[in-house]
């Protein structure tokens, strides 16, 4: 007897929702309930649900953030500088806080 290939099912926030056979799974993807992630040789990876909206449970980029690091343009070339994070002494005694607790034997 035959065992089917057996595709990881994901929420839309990636959570696991089990397995699904290989043709339980093109099932759903031609009923248009789930979105394939194939791999590079084209290949079957994953099958996620769709988000309530209906749109892509994959987000294309990543959620930017702060830039703490930065090229700064030099007369000679260019180098990377980093931001400065608070005002001046601001957060020099939590950091000094957390240095003293990680030197401290025991802790």
């Amino acid at each position: 007897m035959k065992t089917d290939k057996q595709i990881p099912f994901y929420a839309a926030d990636g959570r696991p929702l089990g397995f699904r056979t290989l043709t339980a799974a093109r099932r759903l993807i031609a009923g248009g309930f789930v979105k394939p992630s194939y791999g590079r040789k084209g290949h079957l990876r994953a099958i996620w649900l769709q988000r309530e909206d209906g749109s892509s449970p994959v987000a294309s980029h990543a959620p930017r953030g702060t830039s703490y690091s930065f090229v700064e343009p030099l007369e000679h070339g260019r180098c990377w500088s980093l931001r400065r994070i608070g005002k001046g002494d601001e957060l020099r005694p939590i950091f000094t806080q957390v240095l003293t607790d990680c030197l401290v034997p025991g802790r």
